[in-house]
């Protein structure tokens, strides 16, 4: 639980929530969703803000799925959406 007062949106002045949101990354035609990552996220644009620890978190699962899909793509696979869950 979050204890700390909650951030201010810098462009709309408000306070931000916290909640999951969706993060988003794309590189050369790859794009890598996860769902359901917790951030302080701004009530008008839904803009995301994360912690330290997550942001390590999601640089090294990004990581490791870009390289997977590079992987797939370089042998043509004919399966081009993955979705990993777990649990």
């Amino acid at each position: 639980m979050i204890t700390k007062t909650a951030p201010t949106c810098g462009e709309h002045q408000k306070p931000k929530e916290w909640r999951t949101t969706t993060f988003e990354y794309s590189d050369e035609g790859i794009t890598i969703r996860i769902p359901n990552v917790p951030a302080w996220v701004c009530p008008d644009d839904d803009e995301a803000s994360f912690t330290p620890d997550t942001v390590d978190e999601l640089i090294a699962t990004v990581s490791e799925l870009i390289e997977t899909a590079k992987r797939a793509r370089q042998r043509r696979s004919v399966l081009t959406e993955y979705i990993v869950a777990v649990g």
